[in-house]
């Protein structure tokens, strides 16, 4: 189950996972939070600029870097303090 966080606004903040349907809490906007891509030697990085945050990688398996990019998020943006 993925972490949802209520922020002091009423906004949820969380990573898209299909196990959590959040129409039912009202209207969603869902963003990108990285771009998980193969570099010239076949191996996987994910480029999280988006949430100004670093590139992690190289990892040989596609599934290692979106593991990192969901660890990452967890714990650099889903439970970061907004304004």
């Amino acid at each position: 189950m993925p972490t949802v966080v209520i922020q002091p606004n009423g906004q949820l903040r969380t990573i898209f996972d299909d196990s959590l349907d959040l129409r039912a809490v009202g209207r969603i906007s869902i963003e990108r939070g990285s771009y998980v891509e193969p570099n010239f030697d076949g191996q996987w990085t994910a480029d999280l600029s988006v949430v100004d945050g670093p590139v992690l990688g190289p990892y040989d398996k596609r599934s290692d870097a979106l593991a990192a990019e969901v660890t990452w998020l967890n714990a650099n943006w889903v439970l970061r303090q907004t304004d």
